[in-house]
């Protein structure tokens, strides 16, 4: 998410110049370099696979990258015939199947920029999202199509909207994630613009153009489109290739969705950049995924902890399932230790953690492949990891002053993945973003040895009594007691304190929650300040399609909780 933060253009640069020589993560990026392999746009990690090598396993179908190239090739064929050119927004509002990387590499071929919007997405989100991008070309899903198309009206530009469905490609039909066929009343089939077999006069995107503007809510709840320019698309790409050690045979997992940046940088482009093969099942639901494991044997996952939870959470969960896997990782939210244990004590495979956002084109920060991971032993935090090569960062104070080891303050990041800025919003862009430094909005520190450590966002921090209280650390606590399956804790208004430290728990499969014990455990493990005056219990905790639990509509002002 964006930070919100006051204009910062007055930051004194040549401060942030002498911290960000102060590098002591070097030591620990063993045999690791800033990427470069002669490709400069997304187009050409893509044109650079074998054709013949498979690029996409859905369910019981196999394309290789030769069959995205021409389907691709058909859909930019089809778009160009209808005058949609260089600079055109394409929205791709799609779960994930194939045709969301056909539309995307037909984009770059047109050097259109994608834009990647959320399928859940009803027509008042939507419609506020097209008027701010105009997209000249929507593709989505056919049972979305009405809300898409009613939210498309209000555009003065003509818009050529394309419908598919998740059982294209595919004929295994799982009912418990793919959704029977429906026929809308208009638009056009995607099939139908595929099979277009007219010669393609591709162009060629630059490494600064604009290669993806994926939107992000912020802490206004303002949509702001992120620029992603090829160059930093391609810039993690390479960096995840390297780093996850992704080759030709790998077999990434989609449990990420495309739509999201960690889907869309480190499963797809990711798998472009390495010749690699993505596997999807449409969307997230453990019991599929678990059976696409013993099926199809991934050997890399990245995704939200939420996901390894509900995983983890099976009953049918063995460690055959995870047997496969070289490297799994996980970020987009603070990961707590004792999840991480757990996991590994019931599966002997250790999740390592990441650390990014949409705005550096999603990792800045990666645990090395091997080796414990530290916790900082006064906040409980597990660290995210070190800075990845090219980028460097830094802690800063509320006054923009660079700080030393162990000083708590802003996350400040400089590097070839930091976005151009928001679409149309030169002022949001500056309050975020100077010279090059992009202050994260996220609160935490770095040792002596150069790991850093999130203690959680600057809106999340609860002020009680005048005490600093951050979720993540009462969360983490939660999360350690037998049962707990998922926590999240918020401030709430208090006459007395200001605010009050409220905890929402949801109970693991089977399991019943103690209440009064769970809040006598906090008590025993926390300052008094930060104990939960409330711990509410839940059936399922709200969350975003990456898995996040979103802290903010638990707050009692966007209705009530289920009492224990």
């Amino acid at each position: 998410m964006a930070p919100e933060h006051k204009i910062v253009s007055s930051i004194d640069i040549a401060g942030y110049e002498r911290a960000a020589q102060i590098r002591p993560w070097l030591s620990l990026q063993t045999g690791a370099r800033t990427p470069d392999d002669g490709a400069t746009t997304a187009l050409d990690l893509f044109s650079a696979t074998p054709r013949d090598a498979p690029a996409i396993v859905y369910f019981n179908t196999t394309l290789d990258y030769g069959e995205i190239d021409r389907l691709s090739n058909g859909l930019a064929s089809w778009l160009a015939a209808r005058g949609v050119a260089a600079g055109d927004r394409i929205a791709i509002i799609l779960q994930n199947v194939p045709q969301f990387i056909v539309a995307s590499v037909a984009a770059w071929k047109l050097v259109a920029i994608v834009v990647s919007l959320n399928p859940m997405y009803r027509q008042r989100e939507l419609e506020q999202l097209f008027i701010d991008c105009s997209p000249r070309v929507i593709i989505c899903q056919d049972d979305h199509w009405p809300i898409v198309s009613a939210a498309a009206r209000g555009l003065v530009d003509p818009t050529l909207i394309l419908w598919t469905n998740g059982r294209e490609f595919q004929h295994r039909d799982d009912a418990r994630v793919v959704p029977a066929p429906v026929e809308p009343e208009g638009g056009e089939p995607l099939s139908r613009a595929l099979g277009e077999t007219s010669t393609l006069r591709s162009a060629k995107p630059s490494a600064d153009d604009i290669g993806l503007l994926l939107y992000t809510s912020g802490t206004t709840g303002k949509p702001k489109g992120v620029m992603l320019t090829h160059r930093n698309l391609v810039h993690n790409a390479l960096l995840c290739r390297d780093h996850f050690a992704l080759s030709r045979k790998s077999r990434i997992f989609g449990v990420a969705p495309l739509f999201h940046i960690t889907g869309f940088e480190i499963q797809m482009l990711a798998a472009f950049a390495a010749g690699a093969s993505l596997v999807l099942t449409y969307r997230f639901h453990a019991a599929v995924a678990l059976e696409a494991f013993l099926e199809r044997k991934p050997t890399f996952i990245i995704g939200a902890i939420t996901a390894f939870i509900a995983l983890m959470n099976h009953p049918q969960a063995t460690r055959a399932h995870f047997a496969s896997f070289d490297r799994l990782y996980s970020g987009g939210a603070p990961i707590a230790p004792a999840v991480i244990g757990a996991f590994a004590q019931r599966f002997g495979r250790a999740i390592r953690s990441s650390y990014g956002m949409t705005e550096l084109t999603a990792p800045c920060h990666l645990a090395p492949a091997t080796g414990a991971i530290p916790v900082d032993q006064t906040s409980g935090a597990l660290s995210i990891g070190i800075p990845t090569p090219g980028v460097d960062a830094i802690i800063v104070d509320e006054f923009h002053h660079p700080l030393g080891a162990g000083d708590l303050g802003e996350l400040v990041v400089r590097g070839p993945n930091v976005m151009a800025g928001y679409w149309n919003k030169p002022a949001e862009t500056d309050e975020v973003l100077v010279q090059g430094w992009m202050h994260t909005g996220d609160v935490g520190f770095f040792d002596p040895a150069g790991w850093f450590y999130l203690v959680d966002r600057k809106k999340d921090m609860i002020s009680a009594s005048g005490f600093k209280v951050w979720p993540r650390e009462v969360e983490d606590v939660l999360y350690s007691f037998a049962g707990v399956r998922e926590a999240a804790v918020v401030g709430v208004p208090d006459s007395y304190r200001g605010e009050t430290v409220v905890a929402y728990v949801s109970a693991e499969p089977g399991m019943m929650l103690d209440i009064v014990a769970l809040s006598r455990f906090c008590r025993e493990r926390l300052a008094a300040y930060k104990c939960p005056t409330e711990i509410k219990l839940l059936p399922d905790l709200p969350k975003t399609a990456t898995g996040k639990i979103i802290r903010n509509v638990l707050k009692p002002a966007c209705g009530p909780a289920i009492e224990p």
